[in-house]
């Protein structure tokens, strides 16, 4: 097995096991692969405590490059999300760290851990996807809190997957496995 295909795998590993004691901030996530695949994948996690996200259920797609862990993986909400740093028709995400100064040294616990937490915890508006969500949190920061709860309990927390085909083309069976 080649260097790049044993680090997925056990970079994998180590996100299904969770997090081994670290001081985690969203360690209440499910790990979902479709048959063997090690290189493309779904997770669901909960938003992070203290943030307008918090009582949501979140689903994220992560796709391995064949170059991984040495070129970033491809993530992107599943669901919507209003958020700046996210397209809400697509769901891709914009976070320079997985985008832009991608290194080896980090794995995929990095970005469950610590990456999505704080991208929700603290929203860059200076930089967005969603100039939307961008515009309302610098302007309104109460409504835009006040749009994020009410977007995810229509969208994020037992929505019907059928609502989220036109998002996120065919995940829609992978995802039946998440249902609370």
């Amino acid at each position: 097995m080649t260097s790049p295909n044993k680090r997925k795998e056990v970079d994998l590993m180590k996100l299904i096991r969770g997090t081994d004691g670290f001081n985690s901030m969203m360690s209440d996530y499910e790990v979902h692969m479709p048959g063997d695949c090690v290189t493309e994948f779904s997770v669901k996690f909960k938003g992070p405590k203290d943030s307008p996200y918090e009582n949501g259920t979140w689903r994220v797609r992560v796709e391995l490059p064949p170059a991984y862990p040495y070129k970033s993986p491809s993530i992107g909400f599943s669901n919507r999300i209003f958020h700046p740093n996210v397209d809400f028709s697509s769901g891709s995400v914009c976070l320079d760290v997985i985008n832009q100064t991608w290194s080896p040294m980090f794995d995929l616990i990095n970005i469950f851990e610590s990456f999505l937490p704080q991208l929700l915890l603290y929203p860059n508006p200076t930089d967005p996807l969603n100039g939307e969500a961008a515009a309302l949190l610098l302007k309104e920061p109460e409504k835009y809190k006040e749009r994020v709860k009410e977007d995810h309990v229509s969208e994020g927390e037992g929505s019907d997957e059928s609502e989220l085909s036109a998002y996120s083309e065919g995940e829609d069976d992978e995802m039946d496995d998440f249902e609370d």
